[in-house]
């Protein structure tokens, strides 16, 4: 197996345990031993030994594995699930696991090739702030756009309440609540109305239905029970909040945005940058700043992102909060957070 699958599955292992999964710190680590002695997990991944780190190929195996967990097509493991009501114990789930693995290993290769699904709730608590900078500055009501949108959750923003030392924001009744979501000088407290939502995806998940609740619910970490629940929360918000979702690359989707005047449109992501190409990042920065150059006062246009990112070629990565408005093509770093989303630190 490759250096560079090895390398990304220990990097992807630290994170889990600096991010608070220790389900999936230690199951990595079970999962790269097994790799390197040429076990079943060596059998599943073959194929993939050169696919790049940020493609995210453990995040999709173990998405995989917690998906035969909620399905029922693993009952077996849900003792060690604490996202089905059981207890991690990582000496004692691992022989169910790699029986599992063998049952499943066709099951499990189809699921490298789906790209794990990052649509976090909680970093809408980075994403409407920004917005709420946003229409402070352009009060207009917004037609709202995402790439890499996955189910659209975080189109749905504005329905989550976001509480913080000094108040809250949002419906009070809201299903879905972000504890700590904000630090530092608060976004505006501006009136906002989101007149359109519109997601595009490369594989777009309907919330709605029982196997797109569970595609997403499979891509958080089993241990993480607050995600889950913000998760489950946004699910319900999503049934009675429309927004419009296409199967669409994020090249072509800008390349179908058009300003409409009297309106502020928005175009956001969230940890998506890193899974396009470099030919359709350049694609989609030279559309963003054609339709930037077409911007004006009363038609004005935003990108706003929340990506791993630099603040200067020497520096270290931070999840910045990052917005860039035309008319006058003023580029900011609102603040950062941490990957998940909350707590959101702005300046």
């Amino acid at each position: 197996m490759s250096d560079r699958l090895l390398g990304a599955f220990d990097v992807q292992a630290r994170a889990c345990a600096a991010l608070g999964s220790p389900m999936y710190a230690e199951l990595l680590d079970l999962v790269l031993d097994d790799i390197r002695s040429r076990g079943i997990f060596a059998d599943v991944l073959a194929g993939h030994e050169d696919d790049p780190g940020p493609s995210g190929l453990a995040l999709r195996l173990l998405g995989g594995l917690h998906r035969l967990v909620l399905d029922g097509r693993a009952p077996a493991l849900a003792a060690w699930y604490p996202s089905v009501g059981g207890r991690w114990d990582a000496a004692a789930a691992w022989p169910e696991i790699l029986a599992t693995a063998r049952r499943q290993t066709a099951y499990l290769r189809a699921m490298l090739d789906q790209p794990p699904q990052t649509n976090e709730v909680g970093r809408s608590a980075a994403l409407i702030g920004g917005l709420l900078h946003l229409v402070d500055r352009f009060p207009l009501p917004v037609k709202l756009f995402e790439i890499g949108s996955s189910a659209g959750l975080n189109l749905r923003a504005d329905h989550y309440l976001y509480r913080h030392a000094g108040g809250q924001w949002g419906p009070a009744d809201s299903a879905v609540v972000i504890e700590d979501a904000w630090h530092g000088a608060l976004p505006p407290a501006a009136p906002l109305r989101i007149a359109h939502r519109h997601g595009f995806d490369i594989a777009p998940v309907d919330a709605r239905t029982e196997d797109g609740r569970l595609t997403l619910l499979s891509y958080v970490w089993p241990d993480m029970t607050a995600r889950l629940h913000r998760l489950s929360g946004a699910i319900d918000i999503a049934r009675r909040v429309d927004a419009d979702l296409d199967r669409m690359p994020a090249a072509e989707a800008v390349s179908r945005l058009q300003l409409t005047p009297g309106t502020l449109t928005v175009l956001w992501h969230s940890v998506t940058w890193q899974y396009l190409g470099a030919a359709e990042q350049h694609a989609v920065e030279t559309r963003l700043k054609a339709l930037g150059s077409a911007a004006t006062a009363n038609t004005p246009f935003a990108w706003l992102n929340l990506e791993p990112q630099r603040r200067a070629p020497d520096a270290h990565h931070e999840f910045l909060i990052r917005v860039r408005c035309w008319p006058d093509g003023a580029d900011r770093i609102l603040g950062s957070c941490a990957p998940h989303g909350p707590p959101v630190h702005w300046e």
